[in-house]
């Protein structure tokens, strides 16, 4: 397999240079399972697994190969490797993981573009767009929205019109998948050497739109259930796909629950109508509650912000909020035992050394 082709750049090669001329190669990681990889390689496609040094190294899920990885392998034979290290992402999606546990999750790295897909049918939902918007800008990637499913909307131009006035810069697609209309909109997107990751909700069309891309059934296709217009997901795994473009695609399984793992660059991307806003305000740090020269309360009075989508925006503030505070508690417990398990080490030394 051709490295640029999946991918490859100078920014990774550089990263790469001190590995080479060492019997390491370089390789993309395609799927991922229970700590089992799928590799492309410019040898094939090999099968893989992490040495201890890498797992050992590890200070969470975070700093495992994800799906979308380039990565420094050695080669058994011609279809097994060993991971060694994983070289920095450009890009990198994640979400909290479902649960207690604040865990990033990495839901696909090294991505160019991501299609954030939404289904024009009783799904569609603004407010969950606007949280895919926060992750997607957050990333480091750039979103387009895709609004699928236009055979089942009366009225496609109001909700274009109302995608528009929550993401102003944002390219949005109009298409039906299933019919294979409007898919002549992604094609600058898909050149070769880029790569795009398919996000949405269950049953939003994502496998069809991968199918209908690539031009055959990779991706199993279920019906989206009569009366809440819900599917099931379809796409069990993450996976990295050659398409015929030369652009490779991640698909993604439907996120049931769209668990921010971001910080507040991706909150103020998302919602630049609000912090331009706020940074009209007669106090900096103004609450937008009732303090006197409020431009934010301004234009929620005349009607130039509305309301739902400024609690949409109080809401997601408050939640990255809270995140930060779960994140710095476990990052001090991460610290302490650290250096519980280093002194723990230099004890061990010299009573051994005592004897």
């Amino acid at each position: 397999m051709n490295l640029d082709r999946l991918g490859w750049n100078h920014s990774f090669a550089k990263n790469f240079a001190s590995y080479q001329g060492q019997g390491y190669l370089a390789a993309r990681v395609a799927l991922e399972h229970k700590n089992a990889y799928i590799l492309y390689s410019e040898v094939g496609e090999l099968s893989a697994k992490i040495t201890g040094k890498l797992r050992y190294r590890a200070s969470g899920l975070q700093d495992f190969p994800a799906v979308g990885d380039w990565v420094v392998i050695s080669t058994h034979d011609e279809k097994t490797a060993t991971i060694h290290r994983v070289l920095p992402r450009k890009s990198k999606f994640s979400r909290k993981m479902a649960g207690a546990e604040t865990e990033e999750q990495v839901v696909a790295t090294n991505v160019d573009t991501v299609f954030l897909v939404s289904g024009l049918d009783g799904d569609f939902n603004l407010r969950r767009i606007e949280r895919y918007l926060v992750m997607t800008w957050d990333s480091g990637a750039n979103p387009v929205i895709i609004l699928n499913k236009a055979d089942l909307c009366e009225d496609v131009e109001q909700q274009i019109w109302d995608v528009e006035e929550i993401a102003p810069l944002v390219p949005i697609v109009t298409l039906s998948a299933i019919s294979n209309q409007g898919l002549d909109a992604l094609t600058d997107y898909l050149q070769p050497g880029q790569t795009v990751a398919l996000l949405g909700s269950s049953g939003v069309g994502k496998s069809t739109i991968a199918n209908q891309l690539i031009g055959t059934s990779v991706q199993k296709v279920q019906t989206v259930r009569q009366g809440d217009d819900r599917g099931r997901h379809t796409t069990t795994n993450r996976q990295l796909l050659p398409l015929p473009s030369g652009a490779m695609l991640i698909d993604t399984p439907g996120m049931r629950e769209i668990q921010i793992w971001a910080g507040d660059e991706g909150l103020q991307d998302a919602f630049g109508d609000i912090e331009t806003l706020a940074r009209r305000c007669h106090f900096r740090d103004c609450q937008h509650d009732r303090e006197p020269g409020c431009a934010v309360r301004q234009a929620l009075a005349d009607g130039t912000l509305h309301k739902k989508r400024f609690s949409s925006y109080q809401k997601l503030q408050k939640e990255l909020h809270y995140l930060s505070v779960r994140q710095d508690k476990k990052a001090a417990l991460v610290e302490k035992e650290k250096w519980k398990q280093i002194h723990k080490a230099i004890r061990n030394h010299y009573k051994f050394k005592g004897q």
